[in-house]
């Protein structure tokens, strides 16, 4: 090789080192991002319980703003989208590099400034964009190679109409084919007015669209769009799926070439239908389903629910049903029926080569855990597994992570430490996993023996499934939390407000509000009267952020005496020191309302 050097002119012997300099730095950058020499995990692994041969870091410790979904680059640049609020001055994304190799975000820059919301969800990686969502828009970036934060032109690929509502979080997936689907939840959990004992709108089991819930109509469903068409409306896509409540997590497998989408079952059977279903029935049911999506699919909401348990889709009692099949059995069945409101938020289906041979063909799942699962304790809070085989289960679903929540009994959400959000493959093989509580993103790489990998490594993660208290179907009777309390004044509360507000009062942090050192709940008592009686639409702010979920009316089976004693102890608990309400103050709202 001297030999060879000397023999060259000088000038070209310079720019052949300087040509193998540039690819010795290439060569080695990819091997640092690649895979060749993971980082060390942090010691304790970010707090996470994993499989034997799994380690974790933690990547940033906390980010301004709600982390939602995320993404990472093919060099390692990482893409968080964020709840807007004042925190993050305005921005809805963040972009994140490492810049020393050790795993850790160095560069943490915000970017973007656009109405997100509340539920504005995507952010995924495709043909050289950035796509991301807010409650009512998919946008784009084009990135250029080497480039943190892109500077190009923003793109309106999808329009939803205004106004925003609950549930409206647009998740994005692609086909690889020009296509790309977005998810349209509905507001709504059972196209009821949402006091005990309603009806749903329309029939069950409608002959035409029109005959069923009107929320049907354009919600409650995915639909199919170009992927590179600008300004599209709803009506410009195609309804490719529907009877799905609400879809956060979204993705098209390659192995399969099928959509696959994860859908939030509805809540509330014990307060709607407290003859109906018993406090533990309203825990556990109805599940949260994964589907294989095909063109035409029907998930059966509002009219039917999967019951886990059973196996069947179950008519709902808004139309009719009483724990009964009716045509439930005409409807596709889930995948997978994850218990109730574990909250399955995103899904990722492992292609990397990192982890051992039996995650390849399966699909990562992020549960980010209950709020209404009282007087039981809340569950959820983990990343599970579904192996795969072919597009169907090829075994029970499995804990992958837990210990985000930091605690064993979650009694209310906000207890929660850490809540599993997103989840993204980065190009060495490694899954990101990105937190709502305070925006923290973990790394978790696999270390082990990938031949020896099997039974012996998951029996810890078995246990936990079948023992912990956030993941095993609780007791009956043991793990009841108000197992021996003495009925008190907060009685109307535990039963009417708890599943939303927490039982701390703190709110579950996104969709529901907190009620502690609340301004409206030590405001205006004319105010907070009418809004008990009659409800409220939002979108609202409560201590500098915003909330779309409705309240919905509770006038209509609460007399004025267990209004004024609800509104009584809200006033004087959960930090607040306000004057009572009486029942002659609610007598008069009432009234005064009623003209």
């Amino acid at each position: 090789m001297t030999a060879y050097f000397k023999s060259l002119h000088p000038w070209r012997a310079t720019r052949l080192l300087m040509a193998l300099g540039v690819l010795f730095t290439v060569f080695f950058f990819v091997q640092c991002q690649t895979g060749s020499k993971l980082p060390p995990g942090d010691p304790d692994n970010g707090g996470l319980y994993l499989p034997d041969g799994f380690d974790a870091l933690v990547v940033v410790d906390s980010l301004n703003g709600y982390a939602r979904h995320l993404a990472v680059n093919d060099n390692g640049d990482i893409y968080v989208k964020v709840r807007l609020h004042a925190r993050t001055d305005g921005y809805g994304n963040i972009a994140m590099r490492d810049l020393d190799n050790d795993g850790k975000a160095d560069s943490i820059v915000y970017f973007s400034k656009y109405e997100s919301g509340q539920y504005g969800t995507a952010m995924r990686i495709h043909n050289g964009y950035l796509y991301f969502s807010s409650n009512l828009i998919v946008y784009r970036y084009k990135l250029k190679p080497g480039q943190l934060v892109p500077d190009s032109k923003l793109d309106t690929i999808v329009i939803d109409n205004p106004p925003s509502h609950a549930h409206q979080t647009k998740p994005v997936a692609f086909d690889g084919q020009g296509n790309m689907y977005v998810g349209w939840g509905a507001g709504s959990d059972d196209c009821s007015d949402g006091q005990p004992g309603s009806k749903g709108q329309g029939v069950a089991d409608p002959a035409t669209p029109g005959e069923g819930c009107p929320q049907l109509l354009d919600h409650g469903g995915i639909w199919k769009f170009n992927e590179n068409t600008l300004n599209q409306r709803q009506e410009d896509g195609t309804r490719y799926a529907t009877g799905l409540r609400s879809i956060v997590g979204m993705e098209w497998d390659s192995n399969s070439n099928s959509l696959y989408a994860v859908s939030h079952g509805r809540d509330n059977f014990k307060m709607l239908w407290p003859g109906m279903y018993s406090p533990w029935e309203s825990a556990v049911l109805p599940a949260e389903e994964l589907f294989r999506v095909h063109e035409g699919l029907d998930g059966g909401w509002p009219y039917y629910y999967y019951d886990q348990i059973q196996g069947k889709k179950l008519l709902n009692p808004e139309y009719g049903g009483n724990k009964n099949e009716a045509n439930g059995g005409k409807l596709t069945k889930p995948i997978v029926g994850f218990p109730g409101h574990f909250a399955p938020n995103d899904l990722l289906f492992y292609k990397g080569n990192q982890f051992p041979a039996r995650y390849k063909e399966g699909v990562f799942v992020a549960l980010h855990g209950s709020t209404n699962r009282a007087p039981y304790p809340q569950a959820g809070y983990i990343i599970a597994f579904v192996p795969m085989k072919d597009g169907a289960a090829s075994g029970p679903w499995e804990v992958f992570a837990d210990g985000f929540a930091g605690l064993d009994t979650i009694v209310s959400n906000s207890d929660a430490h850490y809540r599993p959000m997103g989840l993204a493959e980065g190009p060495d093989g490694s899954i990101y996993v990105s937190d709502t509580e305070q925006g923290r993103v973990w790394r978790i790489m696999y270390k082990g023996d990938k031949d020896g990998f099997g039974e012996a490594q998951l029996a810890k993660m078995a246990e936990r499934k079948a023992t912990a208290a956030n993941i095993k179907d609780p007791d009956p009777v043991a793990d009841n939390l108000d197992r021996g309390r003495p009925v008190d004044a907060a009685a109307v509360y535990m039963m009417y407000c708890r599943a939303c507000h927490q039982r701390d009062g703190k709110g579950d942090g996104g969709r529901f509000p907190p009620l502690e050192k609340s301004e409206w709940v030590n405001g205006d008592k004319t105010r907070l009267i009418n809004v008990v009686l009659n409800g409220l639409s939002g979108p609202i702010t409560v201590r500098g952020l915003p909330y779309e979920e409705p309240m919905p009316a509770h006038g209509s089976f609460l007399n004025d005496a267990q209004v004024a004693e609800v509104l009584t102890y809200v006033r004087s608990n959960f930090g607040n020191t306000s004057s009572p309400v009486t029942a002659d103050e609610v007598a008069a709202v009432r009234k005064e309302t009623a003209k």
